[in-house]
């Protein structure tokens, strides 16, 4: 580990908890008058931001990125006016800071209020996604916290575009300078030393593979807000309606199949399995998913191959789905006890008293009733953005928007009371 290195990673945290003792008192108006003129400029500056953008996606097959991944790299006209509404859509929102929570008057007449505020500093790792480096930057900001952009190397030179921009709206409106800042170092070395700074950094958000967020769990020594993986499951109760069944599986598998919140197991129970297995395979079989199936379901699928218990444990992340039979309600929430993430389950039932057991069995930070797994994101909960979906149970679970960017403090009021 160079010294130079160690002091720049200090000097970046130094400056972020400055800037968070400014922001925690900074007025909603010069925030949102930042995420509206920021997305004016960013739009402005559309072609400085291609220019960018374009050297990344020329050095992306040294990295051997995927298509999938170049596609999400990529930026053009309509993904930046994209990221310009996100940033349009966080100033619309509530602030959530100085909020009470609550609020009581003692016996002796000591007054004690709960008050809303922000965690300070934020440290953010994340993946190459340039439209994630404006997102984390306003939802941070709009919660009163300074952050710390540690973006994908292969986004570098379109994040540093952004952030540059977002750095001269700041200074023109009076958000402080150092609100945002992205790490310029691509050093993995430097996250280990962000990661010892628990004085200056808050709390640490990773969000990427599995290893780097295992990394950053053992490594961290501030709280961090986390989520291993996504595998999610669909379970077709006994009482399913079969085609509301076929098209949420169908939904939550394909809608999008590289997200952490896409179905990668299906439950069924036995005695819906001869009348619905046939019509889901099917349709997933349209689609291209191939289907890893235990004994019971692999007789109503033709073209199923045996499933391995690895993949009744694994986030495929594509065209791949493990498919189990199960006899009860109870042994379908053992399944997802056992190999579930924690981060969304669903059923598919006609019974209402099923479906409300099965949110009682569940634990996971979203448990969906005839709906699709796809629905748990902040967007679609009605939140406004997020900075990702936490599967921890302390403090933020679910979507992270901005109350779960915050926390709380007491405001005692007194007229020279003593305790005796």
């Amino acid at each position: 580990m160079s010294s130079e290195l160690s002091d720049t990673c200090l000097k970046i945290a130094t400056a972020a908890k400055a800037a968070s003792r400014e922001l925690a008192s900074l007025d909603t108006s010069v925030k949102d008058r930042w995420l509206l003129e920021s997305a004016d400029a960013l739009v402005s500056a559309t072609a400085e931001i291609l220019a960018a953008n374009e050297k990344d996606l020329a050095a992306a097959p040294g990295y051997g990125l995927t298509d999938a991944s170049v596609d999400r790299l990529r930026l053009d006209p309509s993904r930046i006016e994209g990221i310009a509404t996100g940033l349009r859509e966080i100033a619309a929102l509530k602030d959530p800071i100085g909020e009470v929570l609550d609020g009581f008057t003692r016996p002796g007449g000591l007054r004690i209020e709960k008050r809303r505020v922000p965690l300070g500093v934020v440290f953010f790792i994340y993946e190459s996604r340039p439209n994630v480096t404006a997102d984390a930057a306003g939802i941070c900001v709009k919660s009163g916290n300074a952050v710390i952009l540690r973006g994908g190397k292969e986004a570098m030179h379109s994040s540093q575009a952004i952030v540059k921009i977002l750095g001269e709206v700041a200074a023109k409106v009076g958000v402080p300078e150092n609100a945002v800042q992205l790490v310029g170092t691509t050093d993995r070395a430097a996250v280990g030393e962000f990661l010892k700074m628990n004085e200056l950094i808050d709390v640490t958000i990773p969000r990427g593979g599995e290893g780097l967020i295992r990394r950053v769990a053992a490594e961290a020594t501030m709280p961090v807000i986390k989520h291993y993986d996504g595998n999610c499951h669909v379970y077709v109760d006994a009482n399913a309606d079969v085609a509301m069944a076929v098209d949420v599986i169908e939904n939550s598998k394909c809608q999008r199949q590289g997200v952490c919140n896409a179905c990668e197991s299906l439950l069924i129970h036995e005695s819906i399995l001869a009348e619905a297995l046939p019509a889901i395979g099917e349709r997933l079989a349209s689609r291209g998913i191939e289907m890893r199936a235990d004994e019971r379901a692999a007789a109503h699928l033709p073209g199923a191959i045996p499933a391995t218990e690895e993949d009744f444990g694994t986030e495929f992340l594509g065209p791949a789905i493990s498919i189990a039979v199960v006899d009860s309600l109870e042994q379908a929430a053992d399944h997802i006890a056992r190999y579930g993430s924690g981060h969304t389950e669903a059923i598919i039932t006609r019974d209402i008293a099923t479906a409300e057991r099965f949110t009682e069995l569940v634990d996971s930070s979203a448990v969906m009733v005839n709906a699709s797994t796809r629905f748990n994101d902040g967007g679609m909960f009605g939140l406004g953005a997020e900075i990702g979906i936490s599967t921890d149970k302390f403090h933020a679970r679910g979507p992270c928007g901005l109350r779960e960017l915050t926390s709380y403090k007491y405001i005692v009021r007194g007229n020279g009371h003593l305790r005796s």
